[in-house]
């Protein structure tokens, strides 16, 4: 097939109504893409049969009640062959097509602004940006996890192909790397908000912005090339297959090829907002504008466009006008402009932009390199030599309008000011933020504008700048590190340590969670495979063991030091002595039950200063296992006294000795009724909290943080619609094992990730699409201890 250097145009599409802000490539039929429009549709397009080209409507979907903003594609499974699209609209949804109906198979609900950005992975995993400042995890019909960061819209997602990272692109001018739905990066470097992304590979993406630059980036966090050549804001990227070359669109009216680099190409098209772009099959570029259009471009000599075509669209983009304060023209002296006679000399690059006088008006050529010819673009209005009409001023600055609105019948007055060359629909959209109105006024304010305003807009029809992120346009120039050892990391060796009782021999076979002298494995798969006797796991891990004397000794030891405020009488150590000999051995009946005074007592000292408080949660956490003192300290109000309290001792500048305490005493809560209702009520904030600590250096707390993980899987292995419950423990212990180096803690991670997927294959689909399977893969090959390689190998099959 024969190939041109340069793209030309192979045809315009008709069909939408309004600004065409999304383009997607489907995977069927064949050679088939979907656009998406502020007309509130979508749209599939297919190649004709015919040997003229061009694309028919296939169908058109409906399901949004506002403008739609993006689309992409949900690739082929066994449900739908066809794969699934996609869309995201003003409306706060999500609709998700497949290619046989008009309507949604279901719509996602959840974000509380407009959904602006898209991005489907393996598995069904869903990725999608709001206004809201947030970025959601869907799988199926489910949000399972909500990213939270970002200060500002979140307008550009992106998924990249393998290890379950995420990104985001903000107007926080940020972007961020995530993994297993926790901010593990922020990128720093674009100097206004960040538009949209672009996969090159595995480690490396671009990030486009407001800035007019172009940035290609490492996962690790380096910059690794800069690209400027676009005057305005930037809004779409797509790269093509060898990972090098892209093609770029935005606001200065283009479409950018780059090659090697280098900005080998500029495509103007007459309209002011080049929207959105993609590659199709067959290397044609699809690309949508503010006029409605969809416009196709080509290298292929046999899909070029009729040579009436080619001078009709030559023609509509002469009779364009150019307002030079949204482009790269500055300021126009017409004084000092050659005449047409300067159009006989050729340029030195494509793209090249050349204004000449004509009469009493200017006009914009560009150069193209591929017909050696200037081509008309467009005429330029709005110069410094034009006469200024009457203006307004309003708050020190001038205005084409200032109008009063009365939203409310009796109700103040608002203000809003308004010049020709602006966008409706962004000033209507900066007024409705400003007087904290609903965004679903943005309709009836940027029509009242166009219809008090008529005749006196200047250049394209309205949408001439993006109506979302503002009204400028930019033109560019430690912890302590901890040992865990025989040693108390706390207080001293050979002094008291919180819960390090020896674990308790037993047969072997028995429960592998007791410590590493009860359990044997003969260490082969073969023998691992046939009874699985790691996960799910179906009843909770608790901290028993402990030494009553030492406790009481420490107790007494801090309370003739403390000071007196807190200093305890000999009636209330006495309690606490009775409460401790009550609650230590569970298994061996006891003449005497707590009473409410002695659990009151333990929880009004359980607020003594940080630094002294240790020996009383190790008694809190002993207590709760308790059934009477689990339902007293758990219950409605207090429990959530407890669960705060907790928290605060959890705080990332607590005390590693409360910190690990805190989390024993919330493992040990899952011993009793009230407690697991309790911590189930509490799960987001508790494991949120939980998580920060795995970057702690210390092997106590991460054996204590991996219990709380697995002891939320195992309840939650009765409830099959906890998904999103499911997906923070996924979370949690992914991010855990990045630190995590104590095996103990390792195995009781990995049977919680093996507890949670099991019999979910929702479950099993969210944690492929995380990355779990090649992040645990280090550990199928671990001899010492056994349990932890054979446990390793058997979730790994798992997740196959």
């Amino acid at each position: 097939m024969a190939s041109s250097s340069t793209y030309r145009l192979s045809c315009s599409i008709p069909g939408h109504e309004m600004d065409v802000r999304g383009l997607a490539a489907a995977a069927f039929p064949e050679g088939a893409f979907v656009s998406v429009s502020r007309d509130r549709t979508a749209r599939v397009w297919v190649p004709n049969s015919s040997s003229s080209g061009g694309f028919s409507e296939m169908h058109c979907m409906n399901g949004h009640t506002n403008f739609v903003s993006c689309v992409c594609i949900i690739s082929a499974n066994e449900t739908y062959p066809r794969g699934l699209i996609v869309t995201g609209g003003n409306d706060h949804n999500i609709c998700v097509f497949s290619l046989d109906r008009p309507d949604p198979l279901y719509v996602l609900k959840g974000h509380k602004n407009t959904v602006c950005s898209l991005s489907a992975g393996k598995f069904g995993t869903l990725l999608s940006g709001s206004w809201d400042t947030t970025a959601k995890v869907w799988l199926n019909d489910k949000c399972m996890m909500t990213l939270q960061g970002h200060t500002a819209a979140v307008w550009a997602v992106v998924i990249l192909p393998e290890q379950g990272l995420m990104l985001t692109g903000s107007a926080d001018k940020t972007i961020k790397l995530w993994k297993a739905g926790r901010c593990e990066k922020t990128f720093t470097g674009h100097e206004d908000c960040v538009r949209g992304l672009a996969v090159v590979s595995d480690v490396e993406f671009f990030s486009c912005s407001n800035d007019a630059s172009i940035r290609r980036w490492m996962v690790t966090g380096e910059c690794v090339q800069v690209y400027y050549s676009h005057t305005n804001y930037i809004y779409s990227l797509s790269v093509f297959p060898n990972g090098q070359d892209f093609i770029s669109t935005g606001e200065d009216r283009t479409v950018r090829v780059w090659r090697q680099g280098d900005c080998v190409q500029t495509i103007r098209l007459p309209a002011q907002s080049v929207w959105c772009c993609c590659l199709l099959a067959n290397g044609d570029i699809a690309v949508g504008a503010s006029d409605g259009l969809i416009r196709v471009f080509t290298e292929s000599e046999e899909r070029v466009a009729s040579a009436q075509d080619l001078q009709a669209f030559e023609d509509e983009l002469s009779k364009t006008t150019i307002d030079p304060k949204t482009g790269d023209l500055g300021d126009i002296k017409m004084e000092e402009l050659p005449g047409k006679e300067h159009l006989n000399e050729p340029g030195d690059r494509d793209g090249q932009t050349r204004l000449i006088k004509e009469g009493d008006h200017v006009e914009a050529y560009q150069w193209s390199v591929s017909e050696a010819r200037w081509m008309k673009i467009g005429d330029v209005v709005g110069g410094s030599s034009q006469q200024k009409s009457e203006r307004v001023m309003y708050e020190g600055k001038e205005y084409d309008f200032v109008f009063t609105i009365d939203v409310n019948e009796g109700g103040p007055s608002m203000k809003l000011p308004y010049n020709v060359a602006e966008d409706p629909w962004l000033t209507a959209h900066n007024f409705l933020q400003k007087n904290d109105l609903s965004p679903m006024f943005l309709d009836q304010v940027a029509n009242f504008i166009i219809e008090n305003t008529k005749g006196q807009t200047l250049g394209p029809a309205p949408s001439t700048s993006d109506p979302f992120t503002g009204s400028g346009r930019y033109v560019p120039g430690a912890s302590d590190q901890l040992r865990g050892g025989a040693a108390d990391p706390f207080t001293g060796a050979g002094r008291y340590i919180p819960g390090s009782g020896p674990a308790p021999p037993g047969p072997a076979g028995m429960d592998p969670f007791t410590g590493s002298g009860a359990y044997s494995s003969a260490g082969s798969r073969q023998s691992s495979s046939s009874t699985n006797m790691f996960f799910p796991k179906t009843d909770a891990v608790t901290f028993e063991q402990a030494n009553a004397t030492q406790i009481l000794a420490k107790l007494k030891e801090l309370n003739g030091g403390a000071p007196q405020e807190h200093r305890l009488s000999e009636e209330v150590l006495g309690s606490l002595e009775k409460l401790l000999l009550a609650v230590c051995d569970l298994k061996t009946p006891m003449q005497q039950q707590p009473t409410d005074e002695q659990i009151n007592l333990l929880w009004k000292t359980a607020h003594w200063p940080e630094d002294i408080v240790f020996p009383v949660l190790d008694i809190l956490r002993l207590a709760v296992r308790h059934p009477e003192v689990n339902a007293h300290l758990c219950a409605d109000d207090e429990g959530v006294s407890l669960c705060n309290h907790l928290l605060l001792l959890m705080g990332p500048q607590g005390r590693p000795a409360n910190q690990m305490l805190a989390l024993r005493t919330l493992c040990n809560c899952f011993a009793g009724g009230r407690g697991r209702q309790l911590l189930l009520g509490q799960r987001e904030a508790i494991l949120s909290r939980a998580a920060d600590l795995r970057s702690v250096c210390n092997k106590n707390i991460h054996v204590a943080l991996a219990t709380l993980v697995l002891n939320y899987a195992v309840q939650l292995m009765s409830q099959p619609s906890a998904l999103e419950a499911k997906a923070q423990c996924l979370s949690v212990a992914s991010a855990a094992l990045e630190v995590v180096q104590d095996r103990e803690a390792v195995f009781r991670l990995l049977v919680a990730l093996g507890t949670t997927v099991s019999g979910d294959a929702t479950a099993k689909d969210l944690a492929r699409s995380l990355g779990v399977p090649s992040q645990i893969n280090k550990y199928s090959g671990v001899s010492e201890p056994a349990k932890v390689g054979e446990c390793c190998r058997l979730l790994l099959d798992e997740l196959q």
